[in-house]
């Protein structure tokens, strides 16, 4: 039989060892779990395609060429190597719409749009005229472009080997559109899609 004083040296003796007996047991644990492999990282992929299927020709990123047979259709931003009908090429890279406001109190159905087209790399002499390029809309509507005031207008020849770049302008439906170039003004060679956003 235990006396009252014997009692609680029985309970200060107990916790120290409740304590040790503690953290051993968190150790192992911990240990334990530090010692377990890592499961196997999922592949990257979801598997080949079927070996029936036609091979992609086309590489991520690459540039397009267009012509008259074969139109290039990229994004705003992209360059595109266009076929001359003449004969020889260009690079072409489209970059806009450039609007005057995001995010106005009232958004209006149409707005001004501004492209800055970017010419290089001309194998021959280059006839430039602004009827050439357009824009069209998704409703099938098609824009008028003309030189931006003020900024470098569009050069009437762009040289063999020469740089040009020049805006062009229009007012045109907020939503999506195409930039299109037909040079001769005949047959569209190259065409950059966009969208117009004024919220």
């Amino acid at each position: 039989m235990t006396t009252r004083g014997s009692r609680g040296r029985l309970v200060r003796r107990a916790a120290p060892r409740a304590f040790l007996v503690a953290v051993a047991l968190g150790a192992s644990v911990a240990l334990v779990g530090c010692t377990q492999a890592a499961p196997p990282a999922p592949p990257d992929t979801y598997g080949g395609l079927p070996s029936f299927l036609p091979k992609d020709s086309i590489t991520s990123d690459s540039v397009l060429t267009g012509s008259v047979g074969r139109p290039a259709l990229t994004t705003e931003g992209d360059a595109v190597t266009v076929e001359l009908p003449a004969g020889g090429t260009v690079s072409a890279t489209v970059v806009g719409p450039v609007v005057p406001g995001e995010g106005l109190p009232v958004q209006h159905e149409t707005t001004t749009c501004t492209w800055t087209i970017t010419l290089s790399g001309a194998t021959r002499d280059v006839p430039l005229r602004t009827t050439e390029m357009t824009t069209l809309d998704q409703l099938g509507n098609v824009y008028r472009l003309a030189p931006v005031a003020g900024r470098p207008a569009p050069p009437a020849v762009l040289h063999r080997g020469a740089t040009a770049t020049f805006e062009l302008r229009t007012v045109m439906k907020v939503g999506e559109g195409v930039f299109r170039w037909a040079p001769g003004g005949r047959s569209v060679v190259a065409q950059w899609d966009f969208v117009v956003e004024n919220d």
